[in-house]
């Protein structure tokens, strides 16, 4: 597949219209603190944010810290996040990654990408997550909406995650990174579906090449 680089103009007037349309994206993971965040984007994988919202509450009452989390039964882990699907690879995730919290980093939560890429069961996606959303450092997270619409909107011929963000990373500005995997996550659940891409109703179609949508879309 061949796609031309974005034009900078083209580039920086997708964004102007992405800001404009969802001028207060966030993550709509619930979360009181860095850890909250951390489990919760363990727990979000292959599992809507609603889910999600209504298993933490419980959990984090009955299992409030790093060291809490690393110590818990394992059953009843699983039993209290079993709704979000895979909860047996995502209760080990989640106490091999407390455990790590509690043995390097006195149970808090780094604030570098090397660092929390070093914890086990923790991704450059979560990563990015928590850095973007906790600690207001910017970072550029590929969940499958980003991964689908940057190469939609002709931002980059990249299909892998990692190789999206290396790609986005000159394209985006950095102070909106985290700010920018918001309006593609929005935009995808919203308007530019994967199966029936709503391109009547959207407010970037003068500027998308429509890149993998068929012409009945």
């Amino acid at each position: 597949m061949r796609i031309a680089p974005p034009t900078p103009s083209r580039a920086a007037k997708l964004f102007e219209l992405l800001a404009r349309a969802y001028p207060d994206a966030h993550t709509a993971l619930h979360h009181e603190n860095p850890l909250q965040l951390l489990v919760a984007t363990i727990l979000s994988a292959q599992c809507t944010d609603e889910r999600v919202n209504l298993v933490t509450p419980a959990l984090f009452a009955r299992f409030p810290d790093a060291a809490a989390l690393a110590g818990a039964d394992r059953a009843e882990l699983e039993g209290l996040i079993r709704s979000t699907g895979f909860y047996r690879n995502k209760a080990k995730a989640i106490q091999s990654c407390c455990a790590d919290l509690v043995a390097h980093h006195g149970g808090q939560v780094p604030q570098t990408l090397e660092a929390l890429t070093a914890l086990k069961g923790v991704g450059r996606k979560t990563a990015n997550v928590v850095l973007g959303n906790a600690f207001g450092i910017p970072g550029l997270v590929v969940d499958t909406h980003v991964q689908r619409l940057a190469l939609r909107l002709g931002l980059t011929r990249e299909t892998d995650p990692v190789k999206i963000e290396f790609a986005l990373m000159p394209i985006v500005p950095r102070e909106t990174w985290s700010r920018f995997s918001h309006w593609l996550i929005l935009h995808g659940r919203s308007v530019c579906a994967a199966r029936k891409p709503r391109c009547s109703a959207c407010t970037l179609a003068p500027h998308c090449p429509r890149i993998g949508v068929t012409a009945s879309s």
